[in-house]
């Protein structure tokens, strides 16, 4: 197939353009720095012209509520209509595992993104997954505040980015199958936890310190909604093998 990857330079996006390429696809990856911007469309036409199928796990970080329902707004829409004009077949979407129930920030631009997909016209695929492995210590450089790190009272369930980038390439050789099942890591696990055992291999000197975060995002973090239900696919990889791993690699 031919197949564009919208922010294809990402942590799950380099991946998916990775796993495409070895099992034979034609892949245009579609990024700001490769001259596409979803947000404002420039350059969709030109990049999807002859694609069979659109993948996308295109982001923004963001805390912002209104940064976030704007950004995939405009992205998906975008996308969408460019896909009609192309004939584009297949849009497969990538999204977040619980976010029903935690609808601020983040989780409320994916919701208004999975809304777009299922109205937008164009056969879709939609694959919710958990945090990313590299949500640590991505949790670490947002949360240090000199020796110390914030880090939220939750519960995860992490997965390695390769794997769900195999799960979104599978799901477009697959064909338009609407909503499929959700996919997180092998272990349920305290992000607090998690933090410590990233700052403890890297040799970071900072304290941990966990937040109880207010409203409902808060609470579903808290009390597990943001891990899959029984009977989700489930991962290979734990986060203990990842960061040996990647810290082997870097080193």
């Amino acid at each position: 197939m031919r197949i564009a990857v919208a922010g294809g330079t990402g942590t799950v996006g380099r991946h998916v353009v990775a796993v495409a390429k070895e099992r034979g696809h034609d892949v245009v990856s579609l990024s700001r720095a490769e001259g596409v911007d979803l947000v404002n469309g420039r350059g969709l036409a030109r990049a999807l012209a002859g694609m069979d199928t659109v993948i996308d796990v295109s982001g923004i970080q963001t805390t912002s509520t209104k940064q976030a329902v704007d950004f995939f707004t405009n992205a998906t829409q975008n996308l969408l209509a460019a896909e009609k004009d192309a004939g584009v077949q297949h849009h497969v979407a990538l999204s977040i595992v619980g976010i029903d129930g935690a609808t601020s920030g983040l989780y409320a631009g994916k919701l208004v993104q999975e809304d777009e997909v299922r109205h937008g016209g164009i056969p879709w695929t939609l694959l919710r997954s958990t945090q990313f492995h590299e949500f640590v210590p991505l949790t670490v450089k947002i949360g240090s505040v000199g020796p110390l790190v914030a880090v939220p009272k939750m519960v995860t369930q992490p997965i390695a980015a390769r794997e769900v980038a195999e799960a979104l390439v599978d799901a477009a050789e697959a064909g338009p199958r609407g909503r499929i099942t959700d996919l997180g890591g092998p272990r349920t696990e305290e992000l607090a936890n998690l933090v410590r055992t990233y700052l403890a291999k890297t040799g970071e000197r900072k304290k941990v310190l966990e937040a109880v975060l207010p409203g409902r995002m808060g609470k579903a973090m808290r009390s597990g909604a943001l891990v899959p239900a029984p009977g989700a696919a489930v991962g290979r990889q734990t986060f203990q093998q990842w960061l040996e791993a990647s810290t082997s690699s870097a080193g």
